[in-house]
């Protein structure tokens, strides 16, 4: 008998094929992935630059069904991933800068702080923003910093340093008081809990706003999905803030505990630019230090220009500090 023939090469790997559609659609429609289940949209939105690594197996598929149909469709996803993320393929930064600004979380599980610190002084930066200080850790920072850094203040976890006078220091209400009792915790135990605060740094083209945050933490859990909660209420908490805020040339340094992707930002970023995104070079990944796969710490910008941004190299930590150099 002879061999049934095989079919067309337009006709092979109808799965292969489907499946490229199924993810170029996932890349450009991800804002339509709904979020009312286990937050999925945000899931999706957390990790969507990695999506691209389905594209070469798609391919290897294709390419070992010899399907036309197969090669022709995975053109949607690859489109739609260099639309999205195209640019963080290039080096963006230019030189120059009048203000070097780096933001990083210390961990409060850091055994080394005061080498943490010696590292961060050595970067140069001129204003530093820290978080994640436990009580015990603060006096270990600021003996460490104070050679560096001439004025400094630390508002509960948080805090900034900065070689140019700070001043209209306070906290930022993100909404994110631990426990039931909420807005109706005395001031000395939210202080506390604190997670952001703003200030003023004089500078000698005029007055830079600062804001320093630690939203909060999300988690991965069977019965409720990717639980943002805490996160969320903050980023619009904060948002909210940052709107109302007079000053024109502002800076927000931080770790959200979420990709500027995630649709929970967009309250930030329709007020700020990310200076990863203008100046950066690659995806300035940050989160883990020992394999970071996500961009959660944060320099977000307005009235302001990014020269450049980068990633620092890894202290006692488990984020990477980041950094930018900033002009006017």
């Amino acid at each position: 008998m002879r061999g049934a023939r095989r079919p067309e090469p337009w006709k092979r790997g109808p799965v292969v094929a489907a499946s490229a559609l199924l993810l170029g659609l996932l890349l450009l429609l991800h804002a339509a992935v709904p979020n009312r289940i286990g937050h999925l949209g945000s899931l999706v939105e957390t990790f969507l630059p990695w999506f691209g690594l389905f594209v070469p197996v798609l391919l290897a598929l294709a390419l070992w069904r010899r399907s036309a149909s197969a090669l022709l469709a995975l053109l949607l996803p690859v489109t739609a991933w260099l639309t999205l993320f195209g640019g963080q393929l290039i080096d963006r930064s230019r030189a120059g800068g009048d203000l070097m600004i780096a933001t990083h979380n210390v961990s409060a599980d850091n055994s080394d702080p005061a080498g943490t610190a010696r590292d961060l002084a050595a970067s140069g930066a001129d204003v530093l923003a820290l978080e994640e200080i436990t009580a015990q850790a603060k006096p270990v920072y600021e003996r460490a910093l104070a050679k560096a850094y001439r004025y400094h203040a630390v508002l509960g976890t948080v805090g900034v340093w900065s070689r140019l006078p700070l001043s209209d220091t306070r906290p930022v209400d993100t909404a994110m008081d631990y426990g039931p009792l909420g807005a109706t915790k005395p001031a000395a135990v939210k202080l506390v809990y604190n997670r952001a605060l703003r200030t003023t740094v004089a500078t000698e083209h005029g007055p830079l706003a600062v804001y320093v945050a630690h939203l909060g933490s999300v988690r991965v859990n069977p019965r409720v999905g990717f639980w943002t909660d805490s996160r969320d209420r903050g980023a619009v908490a904060l948002g909210k803030a940052v709107a109302a805020e007079p000053e024109r040339r502002t800076v927000l340094l931080g770790d959200l505990n979420g990709t500027l992707e995630d649709r929970a930002f967009d309250g930030l970023t329709s007020h700020f630019r990310s200076a990863q995104d203008v100046a950066g070079d690659g995806f300035g990944f940050s989160w883990p230090a020992a394999f970071p796969v996500e961009r959660i710490d944060q320099i977000l910008v307005r009235g302001v220009q990014p020269r450049s941004s980068w990633v620092l190299p890894a202290t006692g930590s488990d984020h990477l500090p980041v950094a930018a150099r900033i002009s006017w």
